[in-house]
């Protein structure tokens, strides 16, 4: 099993594709902050991109592409000395799929965003940095190139289906760049990220997310990693934060919470088919992750969708 494979469906991560921007001369455009994870392609000129709360802004160009992770508010700009202007009132007044900002054509950006489930927050994106650049020149780029070229390419289209089949291509997309971060960024991810870059801990965790109800012990998943028992704690520990049968029993909790949100099996049942031989015992480990009992994350579900 591929670890990240599960959490991304866990989260049922879907994109959302804005309108695009044209810019030129002299502008800046002020974005709030995304209800979800915000992508943006430079496909054409260069412009400076300004994240709050991060110190030093990027210079991105033709190519170039960037994931920000947290809600926080942005700014795009020719020259970030300049005052700003609000991006909502440009894309209100897109046309043909296009928003206008300043005097001219020699920028255009494509994006969207990314939505999740509810735990996304918790499993994804807290292991990430406030922004993720990929940038064009660089050779381990290629395949998120590939990807935001089919997506310009459905786009520029219109044949029947095109939207869908780029908001598909923009979830490939989120796979590749996470794939690049974890290559090349390994040192700055935290949590279970992390351990997918150690070839022991992913040992392990590929262990425990190819079977998560068996009763796995530290010995055990030791044994599979060819490792001691003390250094894989360790090991895990200090790459993940957390010792290997805390992160299964967080992983099993997150199994639960997307059973007890999708579907109408008993709290019974989905104990034991995460590996709790009590419904008693599953209850205890899922109120103290998740601030309520299986019943009641049930039933606050059930509310928000009416």
């Amino acid at each position: 099993m591929d670890p990240l494979e599960d959490v991304l469906s866990l989260t049922g991560a879907t994109s959302h594709l804005s309108a695009g921007m044209s810019a030129g001369g002299a502008w800046a455009v002020r974005f709030e902050p995304p209800a979800g994870v915000k992508f943006n392609v430079v496909r054409r000129g260069a412009c400076w991109l300004r994240v709050d709360g991060v110190p030093d802004p990027l210079r991105l160009h033709e190519g170039d592409c960037f994931l920000l992770t947290r809600p926080v508010a942005f700014t795009l700009a020719s020259d970030l000395s300049l005052p700003t202007e609000p991006a909502g009132p440009l894309f209100t007044a897109a046309v043909d799929g296009v928003a206008r900002a300043g005097q001219g054509d020699e920028v255009f950006l494509i994006g969207g965003a990314f939505s999740f489930t509810d735990r996304a927050q918790a499993l994804l994106l807290d292991g990430l940095p406030p922004v993720i650049r990929v940038a064009a020149g660089t050779p381990e780029a290629a395949t998120v190139r590939r990807a935001v070229a089919e997506i310009d390419a459905e786009l520029q289209q219109d044949a029947a289906g095109a939207r869908l089949v780029a908001e598909h291509l923009a979830v490939v997309m989120l796979v590749r760049i996470l794939r690049l971060y974890l290559t090349r960024d390994a040192g700055h991810t935290s949590g279970w990220l992390a351990g997918l870059t150690d070839p022991t801990v992913a040992t392990v965790l590929r262990r425990m997310h190819a079977r998560p109800a068996h009763p796995w012990t530290v010995a055990e998943l030791a044994r599979s990693a060819a490792v001691s028992r003390s250094t894989l704690a360790a090991r895990f520990k200090q790459v993940v934060g957390q010792g290997p049968l805390e992160y299964l029993t967080a992983w099993r909790v997150e199994l639960a919470a997307d059973r007890i949100r999708r579907g109408d099996d008993t709290v019974a049942t989905i104990a034991r088919d995460v590996g709790y031989g009590s419904e008693s015992a599953f209850s205890v480990a899922f109120k103290r992750a998740i601030g309520l009992s299986p019943r009641a994350y049930r039933a606050a579900g059930a509310r928000a969708e009416h």
